[in-house]
């Protein structure tokens, strides 16, 4: 700047030369004031959108990130279709083990529930004996009246001990596992008998199925 634009007065200086650097001024300040609440915007973000293990979900338990299923485990279709998946020994599974069949009855009711996207959900008992089904659980929870698929472990001793894992991983060997149509494992949900907790598992499914349809395969 040269010794003649010093002298001039500020009250001589070009308006819009002033507005220009006022702009820029005020622009500087915000990308400031963003980059010092970046961290903040960043973890409020990720704890009510993107909910990562701990957030707030109705009933179920998120798992963040998801835990990729080996679709070879298992000669099932689950890449593209949403599946709620249990395992429970067969041998074990009569009407006398409640346990068991209320897992099986929850997970019926909810697709049920889910009404015209039921299509949508698929559900899979995985039977970790390799007995034969009780033929008078078969008549319930069969595939043409409740919609499940029965299958066995893998019989390749590798694959039954990489599903063994995914399946207990965070403890949650005897929940109800909820995998979505990549597949991956990314939600659980304890099996139960109460009608609030009932309300709160179709809650979770029915956001999860009217905001996403990405990767679906029906």
């Amino acid at each position: 700047m040269s010794d003649k634009e010093l002298l001039i007065p500020a009250s001589q200086t070009d308006a819009s030369t002033i507005d220009a650097q006022t702009r820029r001024g005020r622009i500087q300040m915000l990308l400031l004031l963003l980059a010092c609440a970046a961290p903040v915007i960043t973890s409020y973000f990720a704890y009510y959108v993107i909910k990562p293990e701990g957030g707030k979900t109705n009933f179920g338990t998120l798992v963040y990130p998801a835990q990729e299923l080996n679709t070879a485990w298992f000669d099932v279709p689950l890449q593209g279709k949403w599946t709620m998946l249990i395992a429970r020994p067969a041998g074990e599974c009569q009407f006398k083990d409640e346990k068991c069949i209320e897992a099986l009855f929850l997970m019926r009711q909810v697709k049920v529930a889910m009404g015209r996207e039921s299509k949508r959900v698929q559900l899979l008992w995985v039977n970790t004996d390799g007995k034969t089904v009780d033929p008078e659980v078969a008549k319930v929870y069969d595939e043409q009246t409740a919609g499940f698929k029965v299958v066995n472990l893998p019989s390749d001793s590798q694959l039954r001990a990489e599903f063994s894992a995914w399946l207990n991983k965070e403890g949650a060997g005897q929940q109800i596992q909820l995998i979505d149509p990549s597949p991956a494992k990314m939600m659980y949900f304890p099996v139960t008998n109460s009608p609030k907790e009932f309300a709160g598992i179709k809650k979770d499914l029915e956001k999860l199925l009217r905001l996403n349809h990405k990767g679906e395969n029906l």
